[in-house]
């Protein structure tokens, strides 16, 4: 006789989920796709349609809340950290058209050869050792300059700034909210960037940080607390991401060789490798929401109030609209990537990433012939909603 199936359990906080997400979230999908964790107090929305419709919708689901889940992180605070991502119209609008035109696809485009010469200095030291980590000597430092490029922090400060980032997201087991050395890091943080600004008003550069102080429409301007809570936000989303997405690609395309072929063999197929990591294997793998009003999902009521998660990670793995979506397969069909969200809140440094990532691919394609990951020597981030590694050994071949 079969055993009867346990009922699906699902916590953004259990190491286990950070291992492998995948399994749970193809349950969920199919058995409690309004999945409710009352222990928590969340609701889950792990259908590619419902997250896809939760980040479009503004009326039924607020971001006022924040997108974190963290106790401390979530509230009609939030803004303080997470900038206009924890705002709703008309209030996220004017900040995002602001920060937009310091933000263009030509200023972004611009920085392509910078992006070059960052990864160039990286990768040189990195592939003269036996075995590098392409986290620790390449795709950690990079993101971190770039960021810090664009906005202005001078190369000796970086890898604080990249310290003080990695332990806000860090968690250890039975810890359910941002530690005390995570908020820590947030107001060094906070401080650091109150100082960047002050100097800015007085000294202008020709950096990001600049161009936010500058920054008018319609004789409306940003404040110091809006730039200094845009910065923090850069240094996590404009950093962390795109560090966990560059060891993701590196590190599903070695686990499929054949595939790993494809952009090895013709670099003009890098981009798709990129957008095939974002799909298979998101780094941002959940966005919270706060219900506005009942919603009525499946069978299911969220109440007005209450967390919603919109786990992007699962709707990128939604057989309804990828095929096969469990195979690592470079070149499909990726225009339903959930990635970079939706709506008035697409992600606005999707651009940066993607540049970041193919350049960081190309040089390392066009220097590395055959690479081996030691996966006993690999280890995971343990973050409530970023997804990727913290170390990855690789002992690299060189053309």
């Amino acid at each position: 006789m079969a055993m009867p199936t346990a009922e699906v359990s699902y916590d953004p906080y259990d190491y286990a989920i950070h291992e492998d997400p995948y399994p749970t979230y193809a349950r969920m999908r199919e058995e409690t796709p309004a999945y409710h964790n009352a222990e928590r107090g969340f609701w889950a929305l792990s259908r590619h349609a419902d997250v896809m419709d939760g980040f479009r919708d503004n009326v039924r689901y607020s971001n006022e809340y924040g997108v974190s889940i963290d106790p401390a992180a979530w509230g009609p605070h939030a803004h303080r950290s997470a900038s206009f991502l924890a705002m709703d119209p008309p209030r996220h609008d004017r900040m995002r058209a602001l920060v937009s035109r310091a933000f263009t696809p030509r200023r972004v485009a611009l920085l392509e050869d910078d992006v070059r010469t960052l990864t160039r200095k990286h990768l040189g030291p990195a592939l003269d050792q036996p075995t590098f980590d392409m986290v620790g000597d390449l795709a950690g430092k990079l993101p971190m300059d770039v960021v810090s490029e664009l906005i202005g922090v001078p190369e000796a400060d970086r890898d604080q700034l990249r310290g003080w980032a990695d332990l806000l997201l860090h968690r250890e087991p039975g810890i359910d909210d941002i530690p005390p050395a995570g908020a820590a890091a947030a107001l060094s943080l906070a401080s650091y960037y109150a100082d960047l600004v002050a100097d800015r008003r007085k000294h202008p550069h020709e950096d990001l940080t600049s161009a936010l102080l500058d920054a008018e429409l319609d004789g409306d301007r940003l404040s110091d607390d809006d730039v200094i809570g845009f910065l923090s936000l850069m240094v996590v989303a404009g950093n962390e991401t795109t560090t966990k997405l560059l060891a993701n690609a590196w590190y599903w395309a070695w686990r499929f060789p054949e595939q790993r072929a494809i952009p090895f063999g013709d670099p003009a197929r890098i981009p798709a490798w990129v957008e095939e990591t974002l799909r298979f294997d998101t780094s941002s793998q959940l966005l919270a929401r706060r219900a506005v009003v009942d919603v009525s999902l499946h069978g299911t009521t969220i109440p007005a109030g209450g967390q919603v998660l919109l786990l992007a990670g699962s709707a990128n793995r939604d057989p309804r609209v990828f095929d096969d979506p469990d195979e690592f397969r470079i070149g499909r069909d990726t225009q339903g990537l959930a990635s970079f969200g939706m709506g008035r809140h697409h992600c606005l440094g999707a651009s940066l990433a993607r540049l970041e990532a193919r350049v960081c691919l190309e040089e390392l394609v066009g220097a590395v012939a055959d690479y081996e990951i030691d996966e006993a020597g690999a280890k995971r981030v343990h973050s409530v909603n970023v997804r990727g590694f913290a170390t990855l050994p690789t002992r690299a071949v060189r053309r």
